[in-house]
């Protein structure tokens, strides 16, 4: 029995552990070759790490600068249920960037860590495009387009920009910003030190600022924290979120035919929209 504790415990079973998860990545901004975070992407994951056996909490860690307000919420969502399904504290590691839906998805833990120097908040709702309608005119292209709805090419960027499409536009986007303040408010709720006016403005901050803000619970690292919190013997297991190597070399070929293969187009605009995205926090 001696012997085989001792065996046991150099190669670490029997200890606690906490399964992590790593959500990096814009949120639901995808193509072909470059998929992002997304709920269909992470789930499989999440289940596992909640229901990894001797797991005596779940960890996330989140480096996003965020993307589709809908998946964020969708992985929130997610990780709430399953927290609540196997009684399991979460702990939430924002690491170089928790802003816009990564903050939404980081408001799922029950307690939220960051880095001093990491990039926080970002609370609000973009929406960004071209507009070529003067380009097409000047090199002599005509936009056809027939619709049975007057509305439905609002904000094609093809045709000028019409005052009633923009309005129609900030109304969808006030709904989704007052869902996320809403969120805020309920999972900071006694810890937020700041009025609503300086703190839901799309604005962003340090971690260290953010600590003081309310927006984080404190600073620090995943392996000092676990330790802290669960002890010295504390494993830290990762659980993956990709796909199996046959599964992502089969990709084309899955639901029994042959899909089309990533245009180069959709690759480039889809990495432009990334780096972009990155840009704005100086990363």
């Amino acid at each position: 029995m001696g012997i085989m504790s001792a065996l046991f415990g150099r190669l670490g079973l029997g200890k606690p552990v906490v399964p992590t998860v790593t959500l990096s990545g814009p949120i639901g901004v995808a193509s072909p070759l470059r998929p992002g975070v997304t709920l269909a992407a992470v789930s499989g994951a999440l289940e596992r790490a909640f229901r990894y056996k001797r797991g005596v909490a779940v960890a996330i860690r989140i480096n996003s600068p965020g993307g589709s307000p809908v998946q964020s919420r969708l992985i929130y969502s997610r990780i709430r249920t399953l927290a609540e399904r196997h009684k399991k504290k979460v702990h939430v590691f924002i690491e170089d960037v928790g802003a816009s839906g990564g903050y939404l998805v980081a408001l799922a833990g029950d307690e939220i860590i960051a880095d001093s120097s990491s990039i926080v908040g970002s609370i609000g709702v973009v929406a960004a495009g071209f507009g070529f309608d003067k380009l097409i005119e000047r090199v002599g292209i005509e936009r056809r387009v027939y619709t049975s709805g007057p509305r439905k090419v609002m904000l094609d960027p093809f045709q000028p920009t019409k005052d009633e499409d923009v309005e129609r536009l900030r109304a969808i986007q006030a709904d989704i910003q007052q869902m996320f303040v809403d969120l805020v408010r309920e999972r900071r709720a006694g810890k937020l030190t700041v009025p609503d006016e300086d703190l839901f403005t799309g604005e962003f901050w340090s971690g260290h600022r953010a600590h003081d803000l309310g927006l984080v619970d404190t600073l620090g690292d995943l392996r000092q924290t676990m330790q802290d919190r669960y002890g010295e013997d504390i494993r830290i297991v990762p659980v993956s979120t990709q796909r199996g190597f046959l599964s992502r070399r089969m990709g084309p070929f899955r639901d029994g035919g042959l899909t089309a293969d990533p245009s180069f187009a959709e690759d480039l605009v889809a990495t432009l929209e990334t780096r972009a995205m990155w840009s704005r926090y100086g990363i």
